[in-house]
């Protein structure tokens, strides 16, 4: 007998209702709760970090899962996730990229219909500190939660300061078509950083495009970006 994924979530959280108080019971049986099975652990990237969901249940086979791949379950994050099966986009801004961001996420729903955007603040022009936007996109990116990664600060470099010290992620801030393209051909970047101070609306738009249109070139360069992986390794032994 075979079973569909949700029937077998549903097995396993009879399960888990078996060992859970009352409360915390009816929220999982309700679907209330998240639950973090060892099947989604295993689609992870191994040894990298994963943001556990808020309230999320880690079941004990999703803890060995984990543990044998060199998962660090980060459990407490606030961060938003994607919600559907399309490829993410995650975008984040600080207060002086908040105008920006809400208009490029305009466009990138007319132009990327077949991707989910998932805004990770802020979420007004209240002042904020850029490294914890910053942060949370670039958790999506390297954990593999997002495809790809845009932030967008007054200047864009100590966004990507504060992106590039994540696990998985290798942040470019680019000012041009040129740069865009630069950093997706010879750098293979999964994040893109922007000055709102910088450039207007439509120059922003013009890189966000031509930076998600671009190809990574590989060959000589994928030699390249792998010594730049091998840099990271030697840091988080």
């Amino acid at each position: 007998m075979s079973y569909t994924q949700a029937e077998i979530e549903a097995l396993v959280r009879q399960v888990v209702n078996r060992v859970m108080g009352d409360k915390d019971s009816s929220q999982i049986a309700a679907g209330k709760r998240p639950l973090l099975t060892a099947d989604q652990i295993n689609q992870l990237p191994a040894s990298t970090t994963f943001a556990v969901p808020p309230n999320a249940l880690v079941t004990p086979l999703a803890r060995q899962a984990a543990l044998e791949r060199h998962i660090r379950l980060e459990e407490g994050s606030t961060q938003p996730a994607p919600t559907t099966g399309k490829p993410a986009i995650a975008v984040g801004a600080d207060h002086g990229g908040y105008t920006l961001k809400e208009s490029l996420k305009k466009m990138l729903a007319t132009t990327h219909p077949d991707h989910e955007v998932v805004d990770c603040g802020t979420h007004s022009t209240d002042s904020v500190d850029y490294p914890d936007f910053a942060y949370a996109v670039a958790q999506l990116v390297g954990t593999g939660r997002a495809w790809r990664g845009i932030i967008i600060d007054g200047a864009g470099i100590g966004s990507c300061m504060a992106a590039n010290k994540v696990p998985g992620v290798l942040a470019a801030m680019c000012y041009d078509q040129a740069t865009a393209v630069n950093s997706r051909e010879h750098n293979n970047a999964n994040v893109l950083t922007l000055g709102a101070g910088l450039i207007g609306p439509n120059l922003a738009q013009q890189i966000v495009q031509t930076w998600l249109a671009a190809d990574f070139g590989g060959d000589r360069h994928a030699r390249r970006v792998d010594k730049i992986w091998a840099i990271e390794k030697r840091f988080n032994k």
